[in-house]
């Protein structure tokens, strides 16, 4: 199995997203290919700037204001309650912010569980795990870098509702 990926510049520094062969992302992250979660070794990645195209389109759109969501087709690999926390991760709106209790009362689980899940998610920005807070308003841990955290919200207009 074949995936494709491509790293391109954007506002906030570089930016890498991977799609399989059928155009769904299953990767995004700041920065270039080594900070790209590690592939089962029977998938090879190659650079494919036209089969990443949609997404990158999409994905430079948001990150300079002009677009507050995604429709693009989606496959991250995970297991079912990961699935489960990242689906709901894409149902926080645009300049919202929920905290991980609230998405623990949501899903019947821990914050724990549900922090450790949205860790775990490959698809950054895309699926917004930026838009996940600590209970008491604080901005918590986010593997894109906190200064880009910090910055999505402020894109999106959520920075003020956080405490700093």
């Amino acid at each position: 199995m074949t995936f494709f990926t491509s790293t391109f510049s954007t506002i906030v520094g570089d930016f890498t997203v991977v799609v399989n062969g059928a155009g769904a992302v299953v990767a995004a992250v700041f920065g270039d290919q080594t900070a790209l979660p590690p592939f089962p070794l029977n998938i090879s990645v190659k650079c494919d700037e036209e089969q990443t195209a949609e997404a990158r389109t999409q994905l430079c759109a948001y990150l300079v204001g002009k677009r507050d969501g995604f429709d693009l087709p989606l496959a991250p690999e995970g297991s079912p309650f990961q699935h489960r926390v990242w689906a709901a991760l894409r149902e926080i709106p645009f300049g919202e912010t929920r905290s991980y209790g609230d998405l623990a009362d949501l899903l019947g689980s821990s914050p724990r569980a549900v922090g450790r899940a949205n860790a775990t998610n490959p698809i950054c920005v895309i699926v917004p795990c930026h838009r996940v807070i600590g209970a008491d308003g604080t901005l918590t841990g986010y593997a894109g870098g906190m200064e880009n955290k910090r910055w999505l919200l402020e894109l999106e207009g959520a920075l003020a509702a956080c405490l700093l």
